[in-house]
């Protein structure tokens, strides 16, 4: 009999469950110890690794500018400031696409193609991943509003606020203190990358920049805490920025107004010492500019036009401008001949209005000669061929002192070379010599040269601040104190004072007497007798309160033909010479040593000598500044 056929197998089917079973949370338990092991490593082995990467999208490291150091005049007043800047900045991280966020932006704020290059050029230079850089400088309240309206849809786009530099006094002190700028590719290839980190613009004329050092401060850095959008959460930590030195200038504010207002609109310049210490009391370069214009960047048009003027107000004459000294140099023409003994106080010549080489058919007229062949001063001694300008007399001492020794001595008195500790910019102008000559102009020297070093025309170059120094060098009997801006101590300072050219110790007492009194005499009504009177004396002698001691000058721009006769009038204004004025006082305590020059000006007796009086009594007499400049003194 056949068995019926079993439906199911229970026990294979147990079996088979069973082993399935095992076989499932046997993997589950190699699974589950996967992961443990996974976790235990990422969470134990790597835990560092890991927490460092999450930092990096959670903590950024932001560097902190230092606040740049102001600048003060003499009295504590501030001619450079740091005043707040609203900046549009763009975090690269944080943008999704930049090309078309700039392009947004252009459509907001005033931002031109230039811009977006400059842009760009700086996103290259920056140092970290996440540092902002700024796309635009200075918005305005109405592009602040409109940018922070649409930053919803511009991830990455931030409106910051910096301090950037100031000049409250504008054009009246851009050529004595000079400006910061911004940044650019050629400035960040020579600069340390840490030192400037976060710091958009360096100083790039003038004090601004030899003091850059001291000015800029140490950079600071903090570690934040940031939300998927880039916004900061808290500060972690920080090491606080180290703000720039302050520092205090000899300028003197309303001495700087008062010499700007006394040449007006006219092209010149005027620089002031303090001779007991070299300390600038004023340096005036006109026409000016604001210097404020460059400071978060000056637009084409602005720049052009200041570039491009006829006038060049970008050029600084005091410091710059090298022009002949013309009889300004003649009182150290004189005191080369007396030391030398080359003349004494007592030897005269006669003066018929013109001199002539031997054998050189030649004249060389004085000032005071004319076509019908008046002219002359008749005898003459080095007293008044100083207080008279007389050109015969220094024609005929320069032929007989020769170049050598009138280079050796000017020399003396920082002619051919820039003495001033903290001015690198200043011009060395020119002292001439026969190497020069034949090494620039492949000809030798002659008499004929010389004879044109003696009232200084010629080769002879020199700048405002050289005549200044000079005269302030004669006001000191030969002691030297070399020009300097700045007013308080400084390495960098101490380290360009051993520039400082010595004493002149090898004048007499009585020799720095008779130049001095000649100087004085150019100023001062004294018994020459009618029409002896001192060349300034008409136009500035009159109701002085102190005693001065000054030298006129006029350097021809164009030369004039034998036997014509200067006519002024007849020239073109850019054609006429050049005024200039020198002076210290008081006589007997030299305070303020000044020079002033006036472009195509005319005659330095006429024209400059009032604009040097004014600088003086200003200084001198204003019972404001004297209380202020005796509180400095203290």
């Amino acid at each position: 009999m056949v068995e019926p056929l079993a439906l199911k197998d229970h026990t294979g089917e147990s079996r088979i469950y069973v082993e399935r079973a095992v076989l499932g949370f046997g993997l589950l338990i190699l699974l589950t110890l996967f992961l443990v092991g996974r976790l235990f490593y990422l969470q134990i082995v790597q835990h560092d690794v890991y927490t460092t990467l999450s930092d990096k999208n959670r903590i950024q490291v932001q560097s902190l500018p230092p606040i740049r150091g102001l600048i003060y005049d003499r009295n504590g007043e501030l001619i450079a400031d740091n005043i707040p800047s609203y900046n549009l900045v763009i975090t690269q991280e944080r943008v999704d696409d930049l090309d078309a966020t700039l392009t947004a932006l252009q459509q907001l704020v005033d931002l031109s193609d230039a811009e977006v290059v400059a842009f760009r050029n700086r996103m290259k230079r920056r140092q970290r991943p996440f540092e902002s850089v700024p796309v635009l400088f200075k918005l305005s309240p109405e592009e602040i509003a409109r940018v922070s309206v649409n930053r919803y849809s511009m991830p990455g786009v931030e409106i910051e606020a910096k301090l950037v530099r100031h000049y409250p006094r504008g054009a009246l002190m851009a050529h004595a203190v000079g400006s910061v700028r911004r940044i650019n590719e050629g400035d960040a290839r020579r600069l340390d990358a840490v030192a400037y980190s976060g710091t958009d613009h360096i100083g790039k004329i003038g004090i601004e920049r030899f003091y850059e050092p001291a000015l800029l401060g140490k950079v600071g850095y903090q570690r934040v805490e940031t939300d998927a959008r880039g916004k900061v959460m808290k500060v972690i930590d920080a090491t606080l920025p180290i703000p720039g030195e302050d520092l205090t200038l000899s300028l003197d504010s309303s001495l700087q107004q008062a010499a700007s207002d006394a040449l007006g609109d006219r092209r010149g310049a005027i620089v002031a010492i303090d001779p007991a210490t070299g300390g600038i009391l004023a340096l005036v370069s006109k026409p000016s500019y604001d210097p404020n214009l460059f400071v978060t960047g000056i637009d084409h048009a602005t720049y052009a036009g200041l570039r491009d003027s006829i006038d060049v107000p970008l050029f600084n004459r005091a410091l710059q401008g090298q022009y002949e000294p013309g009889s300004t140099i003649k009182p150290l023409i004189g005191l080369t001949g007396l030391v030398t003994g080359t003349v004494t106080e007592e030897a005269t010549i006669e003066d018929p209005g013109w001199f002539r080489l031997p054998n050189d058919s030649r004249l060389h007229r004085d000032w005071n000669w004319t076509k019908s062949g008046l002219g002359g001063h008749g005898t003459v001694n080095i007293r008044k061929a100083i207080y008279r300008s007389c050109n015969v007399y220094f024609y005929t001492l320069a032929v007989q002192l020769g170049i050598d020794r009138i280079h050796d001595h000017l020399a003396l008195f920082g002619f051919g070379r820039n003495t001033a500790l903290d001015l690198p910019e200043a011009r060395s102008g020119l002292l001439p010599s026969r190497a020069w000559k034949e090494e620039v102009r492949g000809v030798t020297w002659y008499p004929g040269d010389t004879v044109n070093i003696g009232i200084g025309q010629g080769d002879m170059l020199v700048t405002p601040l050289q005549l200044a120094t000079a005269v302030a060098v004669i006001a000191n009997r030969g002691k030297w104190v070399a020009p300097r801006m700045l007013m308080q101590e400084n390495e960098l300072l101490k380290a360009a004072a051993k520039r400082t050219p010595p004493d002149i110790d090898r004048v007499p007492d009585h020799v720095w007497d008779l130049i001095i009194e000649s100087m004085e005499m150019v100023v001062h009504r004294g018994n020459q007798g009618y029409g002896e009177n001192g060349t300034a004396w008409a136009y500035i002698g009159r109701g002085l309160e102190y005693r001065m001691a000054g030298k006129s000058g006029t350097a021809q721009v164009v030369g004039i033909r034998q036997g014509e006769e200067y006519d002024e009038d007849e020239l073109e204004e850019r054609q006429r010479k050049h005024a200039w004025f020198v002076a210290f006082a008081p006589v007997d305590n030299p305070q303020i040593a000044v020079a002033v020059l006036l472009e195509n000006g005319g005659g330095g007796s006429a024209i400059a000598s009032p604009v040097a009086r004014t600088v003086l009594d200003h200084y001198l007499l204003d019972p404001r500044h004297r209380v202020a400049s005796a509180a400095v003194n203290r």
